[in-house]
Parts: structure tokens; C-alpha cells; sequence
């Protein structure tokens, strides 16, 4: 009898100034080798493989040491470094002295608030818990996520819905239970993100922009004060917003436009005070900064086409969907409406603390804030001129109760056979292409040979799963799936 080969080598990268901070442990057990790594003094992630042999398990083990000593790891002890601090946009929230304007109704999340996204039939609010909620849009609890950390932003792209979080990845909503669909480098300290036909768009602390394609491979980064970065030279990078032709960073310098498939810089157009929030139309982007000014700038060139002044830093920002109307939010607690052309119509309080984050849709513009809160402000006109002179509406005060909080898992619902019915489902499968294992239609149909964006906490190579939908991404050359997803025994 044998003693199966035990062996653990544990490594950490930590650098000073805010860089680099983690960890990478590998262990043999016999034919099973398994990863674990992730930001030093978090739980991290494991991935496990299995191989023929005792002694290919150990090649391979050996191998994955190699290649991160090779990046400047070192072997450590676990427990004496310690977590470091995730940076969240720090904000003194004062009350505002404006007349009061017309909430129609308030949820309270629990949780200072910065992710929202309001689609056709719902309001998504997530906070610094780890919190998403769902809500109709007269204010109805129709769903609650629980994610292990922060909510940094909430995206959409076309159908599928995304929440950014301080633990470093970005999980897909659009199914019962969310799970990981990118996972950010542990270095890289989200401030904020933006998702485009698949492609993530990562503003962060240094200054830098990244962008990780539908399969969270690399692409391109710049700026972030890496010498030849081709970025602007500025720190802190609040904006980032991500179309067909280009990504659009805001910093402590302005905004700068890169292409979007090579990243080269294409303009820069400063701004007066650090850029702390963006918003995108499909010709214009606009900059929120510290000085209390949104820009409104052409996508082609940068040019600034308008300016809107505020009395206080702007930490949000928004447009109606033909730009007659601009909106954006300060740290003093008030929420402002302007004319395209810059004049202001009017500057109203929350009444529940500053808008981190903000979006107008069909006369309502809806805001989340300091206090935690998702407010749903009545814009009409005539609801505005009620205020002023004011004559408010009754808030209705919603609260999360009886909500049990659905979290990530890496576990699935096993089936035998594909459910019958008209959405029975797609059949993909597992395979293994060199180092990375991706996800492949099986089900006629589809082009077998293009990739599918998939849960990267459930994928087992050999596996087959059924999912609820399959669909081309919009300039095709990848699929992405919704709704549920099961495992094929």
C-alpha cells in the first residue's frame, strides 16, 4: 500500500503604496492538485484538477509555483500579513436647503448605496452589505441578492444585469442565483466599472482602465501610473462608460476617450476639478467633477458641446434619453434638473442624503444614496412646480421584510435529461483548450465552435449543463446564457 504525495506551498505578492496584495497556495493531495488565491486575509477561491498520475500532479503543481515566484511571489506564512482596506468614495453628506422635492416613494436598504439600474420592469439597488435588492417601479420588494461584499455599481448590458463588488469580481444577476462571470486582478481596486456587447470596461484607484473580454481574459489596460501606460497621468478613476467605438475614463485629469479594441488614446479634454462620476448618450459623454461642474462632451472629439454649474461636488449624474434634460446630484443633498443649453430649471433636497449614483426614466429620476436609500423622485413638470411652491406628494416608506438573502454558490440543480417544453433549454458543454477550460453549444442550432460567456464558479471540464437561454451577443462571435442553469448527470 501507498502513501498518497501531500504537499502545500503557500506564496503571498505584497506591495507597498496600495499595489499588489495577495496570495497563492497549491496543494497535492496523491492525483489532485488544488489552487487557492485571492486578496491576503479574504477567503479567495479554489480550483481543483485532477491528473493521471501522482507524479503529472506534481508537475503541474510545481509548474503553477513556478510561474508565480517568476511574478514576484515568495513563499510566506498564512495570518501574519493582514486584509488591507477596499477605498470607497468618501463623502461628508450635508443637509440640503432646498425646498424639498417630490419623492414618491423610499426603500431604505440598509447600507450606504451606490449601485442602481432601472430597466423595464425593475429597479435594482445594491449597497455596501453586499445587498441587491429588486423593485417594481411603484416601489414593490420583488427580489433580494446577497453578495460577499460591497456593490461598487450595478450594469446593464442588453438583457443580462451585473453587479460589481469589492471582493473584485463581477456576478451575473440574470438567473435565481447569482454567480462569478469576471474576476478583476487582485491588484486592481475597483472604483468603477462598465460593461459593453461583453467587453468590461475597469476604472480604478491608480488612475488606470482596464478592459476583460466575455471570457475574462485580459485585453488592454491603461494609464495607472505605469511608465508608457498611454493614460492621461491622473489618479483616482471614477468614471468609466464603454460603446462600440471607444471607453471613456474620467480621472483626477479629465476625461480621455481610447479605442475600444486596442485601447489607443484617441483625445483628452480636461476638466476643472477631479472627474467623480460619468454618464454616457449615444454622441455624448458627461463628467461630474469636484467643483461642482458636469460636462457634456462630444464622443467624436471630446469638444465640449455644454457646462452645468452646481453649488457643491457632484457625485452623479444623468440625462433624459433625447438630452433636453440633465440631472445631476452633490454632496450637500440636493438633486438639479438643467436645459441642454446649461440653464438651471431647478435644485430640490433628497431628503434622505447625497445621490452616489442616479437614472431618469419615464419622469422619474431615481437616485441611491448616503443614507442607503433608493428614492424615486417624481420629475413631471408639474410635480416640480407642486414642490416648489410646496405642495409634496405623500412618500410611501418601503421596507425589505421577510426577504431571505439568495447568495452565490457554486453548487447547481442536477437533471438527467434536457426538461421538456418550449424552454426546456440549451445544452452546453466543458471542454478543456490548453490552460483555460471553456463552455461550447452542444445543442443543433448553434455554431459549435464559438465560446459562451458562463459562471466561472461552476464550470467542471467534461461537464455538460442546460441553461435557459443561449444568445448571439450583438456583433456575434460569442454567445452569452440567461436565466437558470442545471447540470447533466
Amino acid at each position: 500500500m501507498t502513501t498518497a504525495v501531500e504537499s502545500t506551498t503557500y506564496l503571498e505578492l505584497s506591495e507597498e503604496g496600495g499595489g499588489a496584495h495577495k496570495f497563492y497556495e497549491v496543494r497535492q493531495s496523491g492525483t489532485r492538485v488544488t489552487i487557492s488565491f485571492g486578496r491576503i486575509g479574504e477567503p479567495g477561491q479554489t480550483r481543483a484538477a485532477g491528473y493521471p498520475t501522482a507524479e503529472k500532479a506534481a508537475a503541474a503543481a510545481a509548474r503553477k509555483v513556478g510561474e508565480k515566484v517568476r511574478k514576484g511571489y515568495a513563499p510566506a506564512v498564512r495570518g501574519v500579513r493582514q486584509r488591507r482596506a477596499v477605498t470607497r468614495r468618501e463623502i461628508v453628506s450635508s443637509r440640503s436647503t432646498a425646498r424639498q422635492a417630490p419623492v414618491l416613494w423610499r426603500f431604505s436598504s440598509g447600507a450606504a448605496a451606490f449601485g442602481i439600474f432601472v430597466g423595464e420592469e425593475h429597479a435594482w439597488v445594491g449597497n455596501q452589505r453586499g445587498d441587491v435588492f429588486t423593485l417594481t417601479h411603484d416601489g414593490v420588494v420583488t427580489g433580494r441578492f446577497g453578495l460577499p461584499d460591497g456593490v461598487k455599481c450595478i450594469v446593464a448590458d442588453d438583457f443580462w444585469i451585473y453587479a460589481g463588488c469589492d471582493d473584485g469580481r463581477v456576478y451575473d444577476l440574470g438567473g435565481k442565483v447569482p454567480h462569478v462571470a469576471y474576476e478583476i486582478a487582485d491588484d486592481v481596486d475597483i472604483y468603477w466599472l462598465d460593461i459593453h456587447d461583453g467587453v468590461l470596461g475597469v476604472s480604478d484607484r491608480q488612475g488606470g482602465v482596464t478592459t476583460v473580454d466575455h471570457e475574462d481574459e485580459f485585453q488592454w489596460r491603461r494609464g495607472g501610473g505605469a511608465a508608457g501606460s498611454g493614460g492621461s497621468g491622473g489618479g483616482h478613476g471614477w468614471m468609466v462608460r464603454c460603446d462600440d467605438e471607444g471607453v471613456y475614463h474620467g480621472d483626477s485629469r479629465g476625461v480621455t476617450m481610447y479605442g475600444a479594441r486596442d485601447g489607443a488614446p484617441v483625445w483628452h479634454t480636461g476638466t476643472d476639478g477631479s472627474v467623480l462620476f460619468g454618464w454616457q448618450e449615444a454622441a455624448e459623454v458627461f463628467a461630474g467633477t469636484s467643483r461642482g461642474w458636469v460636462y457634456r462632451l462630444a464622443k467624436a472629439d471630446g469638444a465640449e458641446r455644454s457646462r452645468y454649474r452646481c453649488d457643491a461636488a457632484v457625485f452623479s449624474c444623468a440625462t433624459s434619453p433625447d438630452g433636453r434634460y440633465v440631472f445631476a446630484g452633490d454632496n450637500h443633498s440636493s438633486v438639479y434638473c438643467f436645459a441642454a443649453d446649461g440653464t438651471r430649471l431647478w435644485k430640490l433636497g433628497t431628503g434622505c442624503g447625497s445621490a452616489y449614483s442616479m437614472q431618469y426614466r419615464d419622469e422619474r429620476l431615481y437616485i441611491v444614496t448616503t443614507d442607503g436609500s433608493l428614492a424615486c423622485v417624481d420629475a413631471s413638470e408639474n410635480a416640480i412646480r407642486e414642490a416648489e411652491g410646496g405642495r409634496l406628494p405623500q412618500t410611501a416608506d418601503i421596507k425589505a421584510t421577510g426577504w431571505e438573502r439568495v447568495l452565490p454558490s457554486p453548487e447547481v440543480e442536477t437533471v438527467v435529461s434536457v426538461p421538456a417544453g418550449a424552454a426546456g433549454g440549451v445544452v452546453v458543454e466543458c471542454v478543456q483548450d490548453g490552460s483555460r477550460t471553456r463552455i461550447r453549444v452542444v445543442s443543433p442550432g448553434f455554431d459549435p465552435t464559438w465560446r459562451v460567456q458562463f459562471p466561472k464558479d461552476i464550470r467542471i471540464p467534461g461537464a455538460r449543463y442546460v441553461v435557459t437561454e443561449v444568445r448571439a451577443s450583438a456583433r456575434g462571435g460569442f454567445y452569452r446564457v440567461r436565466g437558470d442553469i442545471k447540470r447533466m448527470l
